[in-house]
């Protein structure tokens, strides 16, 4: 298959520096998709969905790449999905709940070829087993990283390692958001190994789109 640029449809910063450890050169665009669930739609199924949504969205503005597409979301046991607190006070109240609980992390990964419509999806697991957590110990994290705009609450790239007992998953950087062994996968399928070179028409500056 002939290789395409490619498109990280995202703006977090987290995928992106996720990205950049592949040292792929790609660009970067932030789509705008509704991110609502469906009526009993299952947590697994709304990942891939909105994953596919965020390639798709831009595949008009961008004809000729490879465009991936992630989404994530945090289930308690129970099956309450823990979205971005945004507030110190949610965030609490999340940690509060996940405390002595295993939390299980979904991220939908899709790889969408613009030019032609084919695609890859996966959705990758990853299970965080929170320690029993004190109300100083929640509020001490919370103040210190702040991961108000991260899924769960915590940044596990930092102190929040702190905060479990265990990790199960074949891949922690999809509790980052994007995971990158699946990824290569799917880039190796299409023909693109990130350990073999590049040729030179490919190599460039990764850059952030205003689209």
């Amino acid at each position: 298959m002939k290789q395409h640029p490619l498109l990280l449809a995202s703006s977090s910063p987290y995928r992106r520096q996720l990205m950049e450890k592949l040292r792929l050169p790609f660009h970067t665009a932030s789509p705008n998709v509704d991110e609502s669930q469906r009526m009993d739609e299952s947590a697994e199924h709304l990942v891939v969905r909105l994953a596919l949504k965020k390639a798709e969205a831009l595949c008009g503005d961008y004809p000729e790449h490879w465009i991936i597409g992630s989404d994530q979301i945090a289930c308690l046991e129970d099956g309450t999905i823990l979205n971005k607190p945004g507030t110190h006070e949610r965030a609490a109240q999340q940690l509060e709940r996940s405390s002595g609980q295993r939390v299980s992390f979904l991220t939908g990964l899709v790889l969408v070829d613009a030019s032609t419509g084919q695609r890859q999806s996966h959705c990758e697991y990853f299970h965080a087993h929170f320690r029993q957590l004190d109300a100083d110990e929640i509020n001490n994290y919370l103040h210190t990283e702040k991961p108000y705009d991260c899924a769960g609450s915590f940044k596990m790239e930092g102190l929040g390692i702190a905060l479990f007992s265990r990790l199960d998953g074949r891949d922690p950087n999809s509790l980052i958001g994007l995971p990158l062994i699946a990824l290569t996968e799917m880039l190796r399928n299409w023909g693109l190994n990130p350990l073999h070179p590049l040729p030179a028409s490919h190599r460039s500056s990764n850059r952030d789109s205003a689209k």
